[in-house]
């Protein structure tokens, strides 16, 4: 196969930001391009590499490609600094795709994606992914690292653990007044609605099952951001199940409703096993930031 970089630059900026114009504008040539690049790629390789729809997205044998292409860009970025190339400008640097579950990006996760990206000029596309869901993004080449619940690297990836989340069933004063008068108890918790961040949110029925004993199946609300399902706790929409971390659990609009109850959740950090030292660099930060703010 006869494989340009800058046909693979091509594919994973269409993939990442969704449209070629989208892509055109962050390598900075024409739309068209873009497009004759991706064609000329799926021509080398014999495949159909894209789904031309909104977003794009990379079929089957995309994804195959689509990995190859982040390890080459990945590799190209880390000689370029080794050699001393100048990365000031932002169009030079290097972007890093990552899966991370909504309450760790909410809390603990971004501060050191944040200075890492500052002092070494990466770019990053972060996806809020459930962590026992993101171990797929591994897998298809979407991502180069994720916070998974999985302790089982995925084909191709090292794994670190970061430690327990832990989740504590919470409500607003006046819901646990009005539902827990007499407690946590088999009939108020079948009853009481519970906040629940998505379809693919199991917490709250893990605690449900831990705590009855039963398959309970209360009233649901979705709230699908971690800012805004603990603000709809304290506001009383339902109970819900919130990080123990300072500025959450702690808060005036929020008490727990089984006092003593708590749900662990293991997050691990999994990444391509690359010998790459800028992914090295933000595995470092994640896994120190996670040592300050887990258990």
């Amino acid at each position: 196969m006869d494989i340009q970089s800058d046909q693979l630059r091509a594919l994973v900026a269409a993939v990442d930001l969704g449209t070629f114009d989208a892509a055109a504008g962050e390598l900075r040539v024409t739309p068209s391009a873009i497009s004759q690049r991706i064609k000329a790629l799926e021509v080398g390789v014999g495949r159909v590499l894209v789904r031309r729809t909104k977003p794009v997205t990379a079929t089957e044998s995309g994804e195959v490609v689509l990995r190859l292409a982040r390890q080459v860009a990945l590799l190209e970025y880390d000689t370029s600094t080794a050699l001393g190339d100048d990365r000031a400008d932002a169009a030079g640097a290097v972007r890093i795709p990552l899966a991370i579950n909504a309450d760790s990006l909410a809390t603990w996760a971004l501060p050191a994606l944040v200075e890492v990206a500052a002092d070494n000029g990466i770019l990053f596309s972060i996806l809020s992914e459930d962590e026992g869901h993101s171990a797929e993004l591994l897998r298809d080449g979407t991502v180069m690292a994720a916070i998974t619940s999985s302790a089982n690297p995925v084909q191709g990836c090292s794994v670190h653990s970061l430690g327990r989340m832990r989740y504590l069933p919470m409500a607003s004063p006046a819901f646990a007044r009005e539902w827990f008068r007499d407690g946590a108890t088999i009939d108020s918790l079948g009853s009481a609605p519970v906040v629940v961040f998505d379809e693919k949110d199991d917490l709250q029925d893990r605690y449900l099952r831990r705590r009855t004993r039963r398959a309970l199946s209360p009233p649901r609300h979705y709230v699908p951001a971690s800012a805004d399902f603990a603000r709809a706790v304290g506001l009383g929409l339902g109970w819900g199940l919130i990080p123990d971390l300072p500025g959450n659990t702690q808060a005036d609009d929020l008490v727990e409703i089984d006092p003593g109850a708590f749900v662990d959740v293991p997050l691990h950090w999994q990444q391509w096993r690359l010998q790459s030292p800028v992914l090295a660099v933000v595995t470092e930060s994640i896994t120190s930031a996670a040592k300050q703010h887990l258990r």
